[in-house]
């Protein structure tokens, strides 16, 4: 379309900034078991300080709303871009567990409110595309999560520190950043007014849509900080073998975005939705039923493969739910990043009480309500 042209250079730049993202987070969960070992952190103090991390998006998340009225939607994302890159290192030299959660602070603001400012920018491309393309940006987040996971694993398998596992990275993210600002990171559309109140709670018509969002999302936060964690533990094996589930967890949730659009237009929203949820959760089942090498990669790619598409899918949903697309995806991007932060420090705190094993259990149950309850969610909002 004639009207779609102008904005290939901007969704190429925005596909990169998902990228960019889904690599720094893939390289910070891979090391999350190193940087708890060599702290000599609980379960417990590791929950406690991924909570820190959680309640710095959580705070960062509703004033990112603020920047693209006053900045525009890409340069905020821009910026947002470069503070994510300044923090993604600073767990790495943190002494102790206050330090540690001082930066996980500063980590998780930097993060949720670069994850709503993107979501934002890609929904207004979206719009002026008029065709759906939002599982191609999750795509490359999730493309990028691979990648950052895949090169923390061999950098610790050669011997490469915390440090370096995180400042490498942190220098390839800086480089894409810099080339997505470079290539054509601006607006696309009309700027979009700011909220009177600073921040709008999802109304009734998002509500449930919101809560898939959150439930989906717990699941992929609790995944990307616990899977190696749990890994280890239950099969003894060094760091790098275990970051083996998150990587096929990220692997097939990129494949299998890369024709999320596709599949929707085929199959219809809420049988992605459903069946996603059921194979989510027989993904899970068999990871904490028989935890082997074999079964940690068939299980966590099950659970890639299940979740692929659920949250683009409820982010259009949303979006058309509300008067301006921009209103609802930023409202459903709140609640299922708030559930993506919320998930690991949750899981911690269960593990100390009842141990990882069962307190992952969560995930299943949450999976079985996307299950249940999705497909008629999305349907109610006459999606395809």
């Amino acid at each position: 379309m004639s009207t779609s042209q102008p904005l290939i250079k901007e969704r190429a730049a925005t596909l990169g900034v998902f990228l960019a993202n889904g690599f720094g987070i893939g390289a910070w969960a891979v090391e999350v078991p190193r940087i708890k070992e060599s702290l000599a952190l609980s379960d417990t103090a590791l929950g406690i300080s991924l909570f820190a991390f959680a309640l710095g998006a959580i705070i960062a998340m509703p004033l990112a709303g603020q920047l693209a009225p006053r900045f525009g939607s890409g340069r905020a994302t821009a910026l947002l871009g470069a503070a994510f890159v300044v923090a993604l290192p600073l767990p790495a030299f943190a002494p102790n567990m206050a330090v540690l959660c001082i930066v996980l602070l500063a980590l998780g603001a930097a993060n949720g409110a670069l994850d709503v400012s993107m979501n934002g920018h890609a929904s207004s491309i979206e719009s002026q595309w008029h065709a759906p393309i939002m599982s191609s940006f999750h795509a490359a987040w999730s493309a990028g999560g691979l990648l950052g996971a895949a090169t923390g694993a061999m950098l610790q398998k050669n011997g490469v520190g915390v440090s370096g596992g995180l400042l490498i990275p942190g220098v390839v993210i800086a480089v894409l950043f810099a080339c997505a600002a470079f290539v054509a990171l601006r607006d696309a559309g009309p700027r979009a007014a700011a909220p009177a109140s600073g921040f709008m709670w999802p109304n009734a018509a998002v509500m449930k849509l919101a809560l898939l969002a959150f439930l989906c999302m717990l699941v992929e936060g609790a995944v990307a900080d616990w899977s190696a964690v749990y890994l280890r533990s239950a099969l003894n094996q060094q760091a790098s073998v275990a970051a083996i589930g998150y990587s096929a967890f990220a692997f097939s949730m990129a494949a299998c975005r890369i024709v999320g659009d596709v599949s929707v237009r085929r199959f219809g929203s809420s049988k992605v939705v459903a069946l996603g949820g059921l194979i989510a959760v027989a993904g899970l089942a068999l990871v904490l039923s028989w935890p082997t090498v074999l079964t940690a990669c068939v299980g966590f790619a099950m659970v890639g493969i299940g979740l692929a598409n659920i949250v683009p899918v409820i982010f259009s949903a949303a979006g058309r739910s509300t008067v301006t697309p921009a209103i609802g995806v930023s409202m459903a991007a709140t609640a299922g990043y708030a559930g993506f932060l919320v998930g690991p420090p949750l899981i911690g705190l269960g593990a100390g009480l009842l141990g990882l094993r069962v307190a992952l259990c969560v995930l299943v149950m949450a999976a079985l309500t996307v299950c249940l309850l999705g497909g008629k969610a999305v349907r109610s909002t006459r999606l395809a």
